[in-house]
């Protein structure tokens, strides 16, 4: 995909967009708020993503024992928060499987829907600096980087983010995020 040098911050204004260019953004979204749409604007416009995909979590491991609002709800409210920017889709795809929602499950679905599509399979996973530093914790996290190139938002309140981290944990896959300079806000759905 072409954009800006991975593995490095961005300090530039937009980039032009790139045609096919994919974001995926997961998570729960109980509830969707300001932050969520700062993030994925700020991605999109600095990656010259296409469209963010924004996909709610069916059953999310990292919330075991948790009371997370019913999905239709949560689908309900994302829909209501996107619409009318052109750029971002609601997919459902994790609230209609079984089981618990896995983000190397989702990805591996996305590209080969878009390589059977004759597309690239080419995905941007847009993150938060906190989630990207648990990222060792989820599954298959050398596979989700494999499939994905990963955009990483600041959060305030939350240490910085940098390559340095996947330089430790998988040093082979360091050129494989981008650091957005915001936005930031100090919000959270807690």
């Amino acid at each position: 995909m072409g954009g800006p040098a991975l593995g490095t911050d961005l300090r530039t204004g937009p980039r032009p967009v790139v045609r096919g260019s994919l974001g995926v953004f997961g998570g729960t979204f109980d509830p969707i708020h300001v932050a969520h749409l700062a993030v994925a604007e700020e991605a999109a416009e600095a990656l010259g993503l296409e469209r963010i995909l924004f996909i709610p979590s069916g059953a999310p491991p990292h919330k075991p024992g948790l009371e997370i609002t019913p999905a239709v709800h949560r689908v309900a409210m994302v829909d209501l928060a996107i619409a009318g920017n052109d750029r971002f889709s609601l997919d459902r795809r994790e609230i209609e499987r079984d089981g618990l929602s896995y983000t190397v499950d989702t990805l591996e679905d996305l590209r080969a829907m878009r390589l059977a599509a004759g597309s690239s399979g080419d995905l941007t996973l847009v993150l938060s600096a906190e989630a990207f530093l648990g990222l060792m914790t989820w599954r298959e996290p050398r596979r989700v980087i494999e499939l994905a190139q990963i955009a990483v938002a600041p959060r305030d309140g939350y240490p910085a983010a940098g390559a340095e981290f996947l330089a430790e944990h998988l040093p082979d896959l360091a050129d494989r995020a981008t650091f957005l300079d915001g936005p930031r806000l100090r919000l959270s759905a807690s």
